[in-house]
């Protein structure tokens, strides 16, 4: 009932819940309290309402928008307080004394204020936010930003104008329990000098010697910059906040290819929740100013995501345009017949060539071009077979239960715990690492009720495997590797590549250079930290791993093999060319789910009692006698290309190969040109750079 209860409020946990019933029956007793009346009464409903209000906004409920959205916004919530107030004084014969109409003053002169603060906060934050936001970009050098206002003027402001409040209500409320003017006077004047103090602080910040340059200017300095830098390959990206992993995901691949890179975003929520880049990054939230911006410079532009704002870098013609997607998978976004408007759409290996073809949605089978995935360069191929005693990883990495009832969405509801009871049960014995998705439980109660079983049943075979005098562990060494991973996340801590938060969009633009030094010696510890981690405990250990670290392609490099569902995680795990099983949770029958399912025609199909897992251990423990050995590696190549030459030479070639087209469609316009000497075929500016391998002979 209270899971349902958090659905329905849309709250993030039981206290919030807790804190926002409060909040609500806390507003119906400090009324019963006026009519009584009773001051104490009323302080302490008053002391509820205040503190549940605070805690909400503090964990940023949603709960808030959605009493502004039924009318019992913020201010209306304070208001309501103060007008009760007013009632308890009169309800204890106060309403003849000064202090009262100078209640009523003060409470008005108090909300009089919320508009200039408003409008100052307002006019602070829009003055100072920038037409375009870098990241590694020199605007300081180019550019006098000055520095925000202080963080404690802007952040939450109207919760903390609001509250400014307490003091004449407590100066009241000690004036109606004591009998004593003075405290509701004192009080009154507090509220209103700081009241009056805070819009009066607002103010210097709106000058023009605080606020970054008007909107051209800034936009002239970035296209200076780009005709200086360059760029050469531009990857593109709009998208929710929540879909910033898909533009995170080619981060590496941008800073290791060859062509000169650059990332253009268009919100500024993605921008925030991007990972830590080398890579130049030009956030263009208005469409008009990108498509005002000289990228004359850019060959190939690449997109892995098809939405509508992509039509304002496609509408220039003097760039390839190239699909890339976000994954390789069997949905249908996969084969999306937008992908017409690009020049190329690239493609991990065959089988995304033939998606297209059999989908018929309009995609010339030469305008593909196969490219492998550089992201998987990580994971780890397997290492053959396990030496004698060792106790093999077997990885479970369900996915979560998606937003529809689709039996076929997840394994966790009907085999996870059969999964998992097989796994731990298996002899000789494997060890169990449980990686589940980051969503699982956020829509279905029962799918969270599953987790916390099998977390419950994988934590209670550990403690056993621990006290079974079978296994040994090495408590020194575990000790030495708990010590180092400490130390290896303080130095991380240390090196943090993260923004100063207290610092606006304006800062950051001039101050988000990154380190490159910094930036490579963070990817050395994150390596080191997660070799470390997995010494820090027995390596016949069961586990259940959560958060961002270790990652998922670690728990494939420490793993032998892995059991999922149909997901990009399966795909990615092919890589490895280790055995892994794929639940049938829909019971669509082995054969009708391997024809639907490309990525599970070399995986061991298991039922929702898992009877299968024997085939799949049998695997590990014999890879030179694994029926499906030949049957992964021939999909592996299908799905992901061919190893040699590396999916980053492939990137590499075919960006340059894209570029080499885009330049010579170019030099044929402009030989095409009114006004130049079209038969002589006039060469490029000797000024000009061309892309690699293009040359102006």
């Amino acid at each position: 009932m209270i899971s349902t209860a958090i659905r329905v409020a849309r709250v993030g946990s039981a206290a919030e819940l807790a804190a926002a019933v409060l909040m609500m029956l806390g507003y119906p007793g400090l009324m019963a309290a006026a009519l009584v009346p009773s001051a104490p009464a009323f302080a302490a409903a008053a002391a509820v309402t205040y503190l549940a209000d605070l805690y909400l906004h503090r964990k940023g409920s949603r709960l808030i928008g959605l009493l502004g959205k039924v009318r019992a916004g913020l201010s209306t919530r304070f208001l309501v307080r103060e007008l009760l107030l007013i009632l308890l004084l009169a309800r204890l014969d106060l309403s003849q004394e000064p202090v009262f109409y100078a209640a009523i003053a003060c409470f008005t002169v108090f909300f009089g204020l919320q508009a200039p603060h408003g409008a100052l906060v307002t006019l602070i934050g829009k003055r100072r936010q920038m037409p375009v936001v870098t990241r590694n970009v020199d605007l300081a050098s180019r550019l006098r930003i000055p520095d925000a206002p202080p963080r404690a003027l802007l952040s939450q402001a109207t919760v903390k104008m609001l509250h400014l409040d307490l003091a004449a209500v407590a100066g009241l409320l000690v004036c109606a329990i004591a009998d004593s003017v003075r405290p509701g006077f004192v009080g009154i004047a507090v509220t209103l000098g700081l009241g009056a103090l805070y819009v009066v602080a607002l103010v210097p910040h709106l000058r023009a010697k605080r606020l970054p340059p008007k909107a051209d200017k800034v936009l002239g300095v970035v296209s200076a910059w780009l005709r200086e830098y360059r760029p050469q390959t531009v990857l593109y990206f709009s998208g929710s906040d929540d879909s910033a992993y898909q533009v995170n995901m080619w981060l590496e691949t941008m800073e290791q290819m060859e062509s000169r890179p650059l990332v253009i975003l268009r919100e500024r929520t993605v921008l925030e929740k991007m990972a830590p880049t080398s890579v130049p990054v030009v956030c263009v939230p208005g469409g008009v100013h990108l498509m005002n911006m000289d990228l004359s410079m850019v060959r190939v532009a690449l997109y892995c995501a098809n939405v509508g704002k992509n039509i304002h870098l496609l509408r220039v013609p003097t760039m390839k345009h190239v699909f890339i997607g976000h994954g390789d998978s069997d949905k249908l976004a996969s084969v999306n017949p937008f992908s017409k408007v690009y020049d190329e759409v690239w493609t991990a290996g065959r089988a995304g060539r033939d998606r297209y073809a059999i989908a018929d949605v309009g995609i010339r089978d030469e305008d593909i071009v196969e490219v492998g995935r550089p992201q998987l360069a990580p994971i780890r191929t397997a290492s053959g077979t396990p030496a004698e005693g060792d106790c093999p990883t077997v990885l479970y990495a369900p996915t979560w239960e998606g937003w529809d009832d689709n039996p076929g969405n997840t394994s966790l509801l009907l085999a996870g715990e059969n999964i998992v009871k097989r796994l731990i049960a298996a002899e000789p014995p494997v060890r169990v690492l449980y990686k589940p998705h980051p969503f699982t439980g956020t829509r279905s109660a029962k799918a969270g009720a599953a987790h916390r079983r099998i977390t419950a049943l994988i934590k209670k075979a550990a403690a056993e495997r621990a006290a079974d005098r079978r296994f040994t562990a090495d408590p020194a060494a575990q000790a030495r590797a708990k010590t180092e991973l400490t130390r290896l996340k303080a130095r991380l801590d240390g090196l943090s590549l993260a923004f100063d938060e207290r610092a606006d969009e304006a800062v950051t633009s001039r101050d988000g250079i990154v380190d490159v030094r910094k930036h490579e010696e963070a990817a050395r510890l994150r390596a080191e930290w997660n070799e470390t981690y997995w010494r820090s405990f027995p390596s016949f250990e069961h586990r259940v791993i959560t958060g961002t670290e270790p990652r998922l392609y670690d728990c494939f490099n420490a793993s032998e093999a892995m059991v999922s569902d149909i997901s990009s995680v399966v795909s990615d795990f092919i890589a490895s060319g280790k055995p892994y099983a794929v639940t049938d949770s829909a019971e669509l029958g082995a054969e009708e789910f391997r024809r639907q399912n490309t990525a599970v025609r070399a995986a061991v199909i298991l039922g929702n009692g898992a009877a299968e897992l024997d085939q799949l251990l049998d695997a590990v423990r014999h890879p030179a006698a694994d029926p499906l050995a030949k049957d992964r590696k021939e999909l592996k190549e299908y799905l992901l290309g061919p190893d040699e030459p590396t999916s980053l030479q492939q990137f590499d070639s075919a960006i340059s190969e894209l570029a080499l087209k885009a330049e010579t469609r170019n030099v044929g316009q402009d030989a095409h040109a009114p006004g130049t000497d079209a038969a002589v075929g006039a060469a490029p500016d000797d000024g000009a750079e061309l892309p690699k391998g293009v040359t102006a002979g």
